[in-house]
């Protein structure tokens, strides 16, 4: 694997200090350039094309968020948020952040996060030369990379007791947001999984889950109604269990197109 190109972006010079002296203990890192801001942040990813940001959250003028927005979450790099408050991380994985720093940045969790990028940008070389070799050979793009379930699903490991248990997509009713976590349901049960809900995301097919909610995604089989909410004027899912999600405003009108989509599905 290629350098991996690394853009730093905080308006703190010791913090960007800090990011190259600690990328210094971990090698197959380069260091493309730095920004002071938002606005050169976003010059630079433009003009380096970096693998990989390390994007400070509180900037002035111009945050973090303000940067991906921006930018476009489609064509933003791998991003690691980092900051000096915590209270941004959920809307951090929102932002399909890779990982969340919280200043000071120890060793041990630094290490970590470099070997979730590591990990992250391996699959994304993987896959990219493997749709490229089938367009050269004129063959159907292949499946995502991952664990398969039997029908050729990538499968969910989720911890239990006795160690790990793989779900099928199709076993998962519902999945929600829980901080730096998700709560995957399946069957009357909920499995906790160190996973953002973004990723999860990127993960399921989308014919046949829907994100309500930036803090939950349904399996559509599992939605018995669509309806009004009894306040607020707002829509909410109620699932063949009895559970109520509500419907975010913005995700209302792709939530019913895909209802009718579905034979029988109720849409009022």
């Amino acid at each position: 694997m290629p350098d991996i190109r690394v853009l730093i972006v905080d308006d703190e010079p010791l913090a960007r200090r800090g990011i190259r002296q600690l990328l210094e203990g971990h090698g197959g890192f380069v260091v493309a350039g730095e920004a002071r801001n938002g606005r050169e942040a976003l010059r630079s990813l433009d003009a380096l094309a970096p693998d990989l940001v390390f994007l400070d959250i509180q900037m002035p003028g111009l945050d973090g968020f303000g940067v991906v927005r921006s930018h476009g979450v489609e064509r933003m790099p791998a991003v690691v948020f980092v900051t000096a408050f915590d209270e941004f991380a959920v809307r951090a994985f929102e932002a399909q952040a890779l990982d969340y720093l919280v200043k000071p940045v120890s060793e041990a969790r630094f290490g970590a996060t470099i070997a979730r990028v590591r990990e992250q940008l391996r699959v994304a070389d993987a896959l990219a030369l493997a749709r490229r070799l089938t367009a050269l050979l004129g063959l159907e793009a292949p499946p995502a990379i991952g664990p398969r379930a039997r029908g050729g699903a990538p499968r969910i490991a989720v911890p239990t007791e006795n160690g790990e248990l793989l779900l099928d997509p199709g076993e998962i009713d519902w999945i929600e947001a829980d901080d730096y976590y998700a709560g995957i349901h399946s069957s009357g049960r909920r499995y906790r999984v160190r996973e953002p809900l973004t990723s999860l995301e990127a993960r399921l097919d989308r014919a046949r889950f829907v994100r309500v909610h930036r803090s939950a995604i349904v399996a559509l089989d599992q939605i018995r109604e669509l309806r009004a909410a009894p306040a607020g004027g707002g829509s909410e899912v109620v699932l063949r269990d009895g559970t109520r999600l509500p419907v975010s405003r913005r995700r209302q009108t792709e939530l019913r197109e895909l209802l009718k989509g579905s034979t029988g599905r109720p849409t009022s």
